[in-house]
């Protein structure tokens, strides 16, 4: 039982706590108070709670409000069509807008696939925002989101507590939850997975045991408190079957003053990943370093190193440093989609300067970076607000443009030769 002091607010402005609390694991039974003794004991629905049935009664309140239809704002819309291509912002950022604009108004939806009525697929989003959410909040009726901040920190205030996410952080927000954004270092940008019909998790270790990749006990999840103030006009707004919906009430949604389950919001720090790989004598799969999976049909699939196409859609984004794999044009805050069956890989001056390194390349240690990757089996639609953002490098694909053949017909004699059954030949 995790137990901290309320949080009352008057006026929505306060700012976090500069030591905020969380609980350690990755959907374990959690609970939390604000106040000592809010939780029922033995009971989930109570007759009357604690503190009397007011605050008990606070998620009912919800579904008394009036509520008005608004035009979408943010949708996979049909003018979202496949495209088997490579797309790519990676050398311009999507820039942080002048007029005040926060989290949910600077959410554009770049891709997708699947159906969130049909509770199967994905959509990718980025955000750009230079101000808090103000007397609102936002709930997403479709699926999960995992948040994956580049610049400005997030101060992310959800029913179950309080998270602040960093740069090299993500955050995963469950589908259903109400949140609020507060920027506290001014401008930000970003990321955003989104997955309906499922829930991330941790993949299966297999032999590599107990030890590896994220650990459970690395998941921070937020402790309860609760603002208790009067807020008249305020909007929550619910993003269902991919378009946004309003609805006004006169108190916050952060009213929950204690709370138990397994269902929560929670974070995880990048840094802390422990990943597995050795190019002892081959390339593995980007696979083992899987941080998060939401599991869906099984696909079997291969990734021939370095360049190769296969049944799996990438999208790349970096979050600071360098990209090993684009020497040129790929900054932090860009991304990259490679589709399915689209070819892809190192660029020429890359792949040039590695060959020409030849068996004297010698270990190499990658530092002072941090990328990531979506992927998916699923087939992603491209949306017209990425086709035709000013920021796409429309000529992406000449980063490619000169790459030779190095193929002799002769074979090497390098010490290193050929290994068969883990011997080499003479």
């Amino acid at each position: 039982m995790d137990q901290q002091p309320a949080i009352v607010k008057t006026d929505g402005q306060d700012s976090f706590s500069s030591d905020l609390r969380y609980q350690s694991g990755f959907h374990n039974h959690f609970s939390s108070e604000a106040l000592p003794g809010a939780l029922p004991h033995g009971q989930s629905s109570p007759l009357l709670c604690p503190y009397g049935p007011l605050r008990r009664a606070s998620l009912r309140h919800l579904l008394h409000v009036s509520s008005e239809a608004q035009p979408p704002q943010l949708a996979l819309s049909d003018q979202a069509v496949p495209r088997p291509r490579r797309l790519s912002c990676g050398g311009g950022r999507w820039i942080i807008p002048e007029k005040p604009t926060d989290f949910v108004q600077g959410l554009y939806t770049v891709c997708g696939a699947g159906s969130s009525f049909l509770r199967h697929g994905f959509a990718i989003h980025m955000y750009t925002a230079n101000k808090s959410m103000d007397n609102c909040a936002f709930c997403n009726a479709d699926g999960d989101f995992l948040i994956v901040p580049q610049t400005g920190r997030l101060w992310i205030t959800t029913e179950c507590g309080r998270l602040q996410v960093s740069p090299g952080e993500i955050a995963v927000l469950p589908q259903g939850f109400r949140f609020a954004v507060d920027l506290p270092d001014g401008p930000s940008r970003g990321y955003v997975a989104e997955v309906f019909g499922t829930h991330f998790q941790l993949p299966d270790l297999g032999p590599i045991g107990a030890n590896g990749l994220a650990a459970p006990r690395d998941f921070l999840v937020p402790t309860a408190c609760f603002e208790e103030s009067i807020r008249p006009g305020y909007i929550i707004i619910q993003k269902f079957g991919g378009e946004l919906f309003t609805a006004k009430q006169d108190f916050s949604p952060f009213n929950v003053v204690a709370w138990h389950g397994n269902y929560a919001p929670y974070k995880y720090d990048l840094t802390t990943f422990c990943p597995f790989n050795t190019v002892l004598v081959d390339h593995g799969d980007p696979s083992v370093n899987t941080v998060l999976t939401a599991p869906t049909d099984n696909l079997h699939t291969f990734r021939p190193p370095y360049y190769h196409r296969n049944c799996m859609s990438e999208f790349m984004g970096l979050i600071y440093g360098g990209y090993e794999a684009k020497a040129d044009g790929f900054v932090p805050g860009g991304a990259s989609l490679h589709s399915c069956m689209t070819p892809h890989g190192p660029d020429t001056k890359t792949y040039e300067a590695t060959i020409a390194r030849g068996n004297e390349a010698g270990p190499h240690k990658i530092s002072d970076t941090m990328a990531f990757m979506f992927e998916s089996c699923l087939i992603p639609r491209i949306c017209s607000w990425a086709l035709e953002s000013p920021f796409i490098d429309r000529d992406y694909y000449q980063c490619w443009i000169g790459l030779r053949s190095h193929f002799t017909g002769t074979r090497s004699n390098d010490k290193d030769g050929d290994i068969e059954n883990g011997q080499k030949e003479d």
